[in-house]
């Protein structure tokens, strides 16, 4: 069976799930979908701590899901700006995943993903699916990625 890596930019699915899809993207239905790639080695799913309950019980519901919960401290600068990015910590644990998975699949929009999935599929022959919010992730990731999967109302919390 196929080993798989998942990696999922939590804040960035949730803003561009609610901004171009107006809903909160469903973790179970995703996990579920995951699981026919599959077998799951390696689940991470990264956010900011800002300390809140709901935010905490959130992180609690991924990590009942299957997910390894990282979390970086929400940074607001003095001159209001925001800081809790995690493109970083995601690219050190996707090149250590690589060589010990066949498919990686990242959930984000982010173009500065595009470069990375290019090397692992050079360096390490892994196959890479993208989950994104069609209207708000970079053709450049799109392009890079070997699927592409549009998030759409089947991975979304019904209302």
């Amino acid at each position: 069976m196929k080993k798989i890596a998942i990696f999922v930019d939590v804040q960035n699915i949730y803003y561009t799930c609610r901004q171009s899809l107006g809903g909160n993207f469903d973790y179970n239905a995703f996990w579920a979908q995951a699981k026919e790639f599959g077998q799951i080695e390696y689940a991470y799913a990264y956010a900011t701590y800002k300390g809140d309950d709901k935010q905490t019980q959130f992180q609690n519901i991924l990590r009942a899901i299957g997910f390894e919960v990282k979390l970086k401290p929400y940074i607001q600068r003095q001159d209001g700006s925001k800081k809790g990015d995690w493109d970083v910590g995601i690219t050190i644990d996707m090149m250590e995943a690589a060589k010990k998975v066949d498919e990686i699949i990242l959930l984000s929009g982010d173009g500065d993903f595009a470069i990375l999935l290019a090397h692992l599929r050079n360096q390490y022959q892994i196959k890479s699916t993208v989950y994104g919010a069609t209207k708000l992730t970079a053709n450049l990731l799109i392009e890079s990625c070997d699927d592409f999967i549009p998030i759409n109302s089947s991975l979304l919390l019904s209302r």
